[in-house]
């Protein structure tokens, strides 16, 4: 194969990677009886969650708003106080085809304003966990979870919590920062 022809087709081949990928992951990849749902802007989250489905042959699921939120860091941030505010629950692209037989549930997500995003609610609020094990993986910018436990706690009432895992993953702050520094001097 020529250099050129198989630089040709590597966008191709990556953009059916990519539309697979997000196709597996928004109606849930077949596995073991525990779920791994999870809610990813930037993509850290989704490293955690691919990790987890591998670890525990878990079914994959990936929670996809209709209307993405915008690519701007700064945009999203405000959009999400918004919806937060007034309690809009956005709707989403695909739901889980069975929870019934998940007697786990993992659910991960970032930390938006100090709080669980409201494409979680939406999430939470689609589906009952009672008598499931939920077992929460969160990201955040170095602020911490705020009170995003509570919340989740409050729209699962009857679900076994263990202690969640946390991560800092600011890296989109971060950058955005001295990227913009860099440009101002």
């Amino acid at each position: 194969m020529r250099r050129r022809t198989f630089l040709q087709g590597v966008p191709v081949a990556a953009a059916g990677l990519t539309m697979t990928a997000r196709r597996g992951a928004s109606q849930g990849t077949d596995a073991g009886s525990s779920l791994v749902a999870f809610f990813t802007r930037t993509g850290n989250t989704r490293v955690i969650a691919s990790q987890i489905r591998r670890a525990e042959d878990a079914t994959l699921f990936e929670i996809v708003p209709v209307t993405p939120y915008p690519e701007d860091y700064e945009t999203t941030v405000a959009q999400a106080s918004r919806e937060t505010g007034s309690g809009y629950l956005p709707p989403l692209t695909a739901s889980v085809g069975d929870l019934a037989r998940y007697a786990t549930v993992y659910l991960g997500f970032p930390i938006w304003g100090m709080t669980a995003p409201p494409v979680i609610r939406s999430f939470l609020r689609s589906y009952d966990l009672s008598g499931k094990d939920v077992r929460l993986f969160i990201t955040h910018g170095g602020y911490g979870i705020g009170n995003s436990v509570d919340i989740v706690r409050s729209l699962a009432p009857g679900a076994r919590f263990s202690e969640p895992f946390s991560m800092e993953c600011d890296q989109e702050r971060r950058t955005l920062e001295q990227v913009t520094g860099w440009l101002a001097g």
